[in-house]
């Protein structure tokens, strides 16, 4: 027999009265102001990030209809509310902006819950090694160097017959709407993301924009070596014993060769780092790009 379930939250945790203090501004009247908070509460504390999941976490509220009624009928600028989050996040100095900051765009999967299923699909994700149904985000994150990091803006990824108007977009389009998001905003900070925002067009674009930039590059990419186009496994093997250099993060040691090269179809000269494990070892274990022919391999890294 399936166990009866007892409802848990008496008030709004402390974290959630200070949120409403500087969002609960944009809600017209006092009972959308608790709608607002007990959502926020729910979407921290429910096990089921749905309304009716949402609801049953209380144990003194409305009723659900009127939850329903708050999220579909109410006018209030989701915007203005996300404008206002990230200009709340630079008052204090470890969120606040900083120049030697990062903007990680990143792909994320979000698990789907409940009825409603515009936009999901069926992915597998390899972290865990199984398959969900789940949003497919593209989120950017801004972080400062105190490790503090929201993400600043996000866009999510539909299947190429969902778009009724308009042009198709993406992952490229996409991580380039994030990056241009991010310069539009004056956020300082380098870009960064995993290699699938490595394409020619992303390297290229973010080069226009005069900002600086770090990727991985997957190892099956091409680059120009010695005069001729080669894979990165061939330049990784190409690179004698002496040339690797060690870089040290934390208690982890790599092995670093790093040269100018050029990757086709990209118009400018890339900085690419190659990563062993052990200096003896033949194959690479990462790639890394940067438009910046001068920095150094650690900061790189950092990035």
């Amino acid at each position: 027999m399936k166990a009866a379930f007892m409802p848990t939250m008496v008030d709004f945790p402390t974290i959630v009265q200070e949120a409403l203090a500087v969002f609960g501004k944009g809600c017209e009247t006092e009972a959308a102001r608790r709608h607002f908070a007990a959502y926020l509460t729910g979407l921290m504390v429910a096990e089921r990030k749905t309304v009716s999941g949402i609801h049953r976490e209380f144990a003194l509220t409305t009723a659900q209809s009127c939850w329903n009624r708050w999220r579909t009928e109410v006018q209030w600028d989701g915007q203005t509310l996300h404008d206002r989050r990230l200009a709340w996040w630079q008052h204090g100095p470890p969120t606040r902006d900083n120049s030697r900051g990062g903007i990680a765009i990143d792909n994320t999967l979000v698990d789907h819950e409940g009825k409603r299923s515009a936009d999901v699909g069926w992915f597998g994700e390899q972290a865990d090694e199984r398959h969900v149904i789940a949003h497919d985000d593209l989120i950017s994150n801004d972080g400062g160097p105190s490790g503090a990091h929201s993400p600043s803006e996000w866009r999510r990824c539909k299947k190429r017959d969902a778009w009724a108007e308009g042009p198709f977009q993406d992952h490229t389009a996409l991580c380039i709407a994030l990056s241009d998001a991010a310069v539009q905003r004056a956020i300082p900070g380098d870009f960064t993301f995993e290699s699938y925002g490595t394409s020619t067009t992303v390297l290229t674009h973010i080069q226009s924009k005069q900002r600086a930039d770090v990727g991985d590059l997957k190892l099956h990419r091409t680059v120009g070596e010695a005069g001729r186009a080669q894979k990165l496994p061939e330049v990784a093997q190409q690179i004698p014993w002496e040339a690797k250099q060690p870089v040290r993060r934390g208690r982890w040691r790599y092995w670093d060769c790093r040269k100018h090269r050029r990757i086709p179809d990209v118009t400018h000269p890339v900085r690419l780092g190659l990563c062993w494990r052990e200096r003896d070892d033949a194959e690479a274990r990462k790639a890394l790009v940067s438009h910046r022919l001068g920095w150094a391999v650690l900061r790189i890294v950092l990035v």
